[in-house]
């Protein structure tokens, strides 16, 4: 499969919802399905690395397929909004190399 960037993979999501006529949910809307989305995350995680074995009547999903749909549903709320998810991602790392830069304890150089 062929890697893509944040810059392609928001336009597929936008090329795939602009084929149809209700185009992207509203805001809150897209938040409320994040926040289920999440949920679903949570549950997996909780399947496989905590307590709490799944039923037997339960469908087998995975944690990537929860991340996928999380994805999915995030790159469609930024895309609403006219947000560039590339551009968010410089901003966060750039916080995180200078305000938080002394924050947490660096391994050792080899």
């Amino acid at each position: 499969m062929e890697e893509k960037t944040i810059k392609q993979m928001q336009q597929e999501v936008d090329d795939y919802i602009g084929q149809f006529k209700e185009g992207y949910f509203s805001p809150l809307a897209m938040v409320a399905r994040l926040t289920e989305e999440l949920g679903e995350l949570a549950r997996e995680v909780n399947h496989y690395y905590g307590e709490k074995p799944k039923k037997n009547t339960e469908k087998e999903k995975t944690v990537e397929e929860e991340l996928g749909d999380l994805q999915f549903v995030l790159i469609c709320l930024a895309n609403s909004l006219n947000i560039n998810l590339q551009e968010a991602h410089e901003r966060v790392m750039y916080k995180f190399n200078t305000r938080d830069k002394d924050r947490w304890t660096k391994k050792e150089k080899e």
